[in-house]
């Protein structure tokens, strides 16, 4: 049981910061920006870049996500701003050339081959059965912390409040001398340096590759879809049910159910089983767990 809570809690800190991220620019945009995902593949690409130079892993990853956080801002301002005058179809259109775009630009730059961090070799620790290295276990206090601060600031400060007054009335709260325009240009770099942080902290337990942004896609538009599309914690809680479905899916041996013999469903299998997972959850709660604003997509 151990061990599944375990692969449970590091698949969710997997998911939950791009998930999170993705989920708060919606709730003030009104679109699921695709690219969002690359962001996550371009800080883990930084990030590895920044420790080739030298330097501490956390200061890599800090600059890595302050770099994604401010191309958040630049594409929103400059791309994605402009494509919203004319729908929110185009806006989504847009985000996925400009996902096209990156990726590209990263190929070009970084080749296809993946790249490690090179770090030094961490700590296991193995206790009833399921076993836990340094590395995740610093990716699951950093995720969970991060989690902790965002909902403190969201709930409990003037920023919050004004960030939470925007996404609910617009008009309302343009009326009522917020700026904002300022306000989605720092939620967009703080969703940025989110997913920067997200992608660095998986590409610690491998490498940092160019299609980790696209294996992200799916699970985290099911999570941030399963919370109810602009409910940035409701995202968090989403991550997690699909982080259930896909550690039990992978380690049920339904061949001792039937025949006795072992069989697993396959790994490539694990994205059809969330999105199965998401449709019955749809099925029942059609615009989502928590709120209804998944009916803007």
């Amino acid at each position: 049981m151990l061990p599944f809570m375990l692969d449970t809690l590091m698949r969710t800190a997997d998911l939950s910061l791009v998930a999170l991220g993705l989920s708060l620019v919606y709730g003030l945009v009104r679109f699921a920006n695709i690219a969002h995902m690359q962001y996550a593949m371009t800080g883990a690409f930084l990030t590895a870049g920044g420790l080739q130079l030298g330097m501490p892993l956390l200061l890599a990853m800090l600059l890595a996500a302050v770099l994604c956080g401010l191309l958040s801002v630049l594409l929103h301002h400059w791309v994605f701003q402009p494509l919203l005058k004319s729908g929110t179809a185009n806006a989504m259109i847009g985000s996925l050339a400009v996902s096209m775009v990156i990726i590209a630009v990263m190929l070009g730059a970084e080749g296809s081959a993946p790249v490690s961090f090179n770090l030094p070799m961490g700590s296991m620790w193995e206790f009833a059965g399921a076993r836990l290295s340094s590395d995740r276990l610093f990716s699951l206090i950093i995720t969970l912390s991060l989690i902790l601060v965002f909902a403190l600031v969201l709930f409990w400060t003037p920023q919050g409040r004004a960030v939470r007054a925007l996404a609910s009335n617009r008009e309302l709260a343009a009326a009522s001398g917020l700026n904002a325009t300022a306000i989605v240009h720092v939620v967009n770099l703080v969703a940025g340096m989110l997913a920067s942080l997200g992608g660095s902290m998986m590409a610690m337990q491998g490498s940092a590759y160019i299609n980790q942004g696209n294996d992200l896609m799916l699970p985290v538009l099911a999570a941030a879809i399963l919370g109810g599309l602009g409910n940035p914690l409701g995202a968090v809680f989403g991550a997690l049910l699909i982080a259930i479905t896909e550690t039990l899916i992978t380690n049920v041996d339904f061949g001792s159910l039937i025949d006795g013999q072992m069989a697993f469903v396959p790994v490539t299998w694990v994205n059809a089983c969330s999105f199965v997972m998401l449709l019955l959850a749809l099925w029942l709660r059609p615009f989502g767990l928590f709120n209804r604003e998944v009916r803007r997509v």
